[in-house]
């Protein structure tokens, strides 16, 4: 991929996963999970998309020194 575009798609995953959890309260509502699995599901998903972010932040900055 390209510098720019690992930089932004990291950004992009990034700020996504702080609004859902951000607003993850009150999506809650509308899913029949039990509590407890869903509350693991969102903060799985949630680390799992800022992990993926990150990682696309830590290429572009590498291919930037290149």
């Amino acid at each position: 991929m390209n510098k720019w575009t690992e930089i932004l798609a990291g950004l992009i995953l990034i700020n996504g996963a702080i609004l859902v959890g951000w607003y993850s309260a009150q999506w809650g509502v509308f899913w029949n999970f039990k509590h407890a699995a869903w509350e693991f599901l969102k903060g799985g998903i949630i680390w799992f998309v800022a992990l993926i972010g990150l990682l696309f932040i830590m290429l572009g900055v590498s291919d930037l020194k290149n």
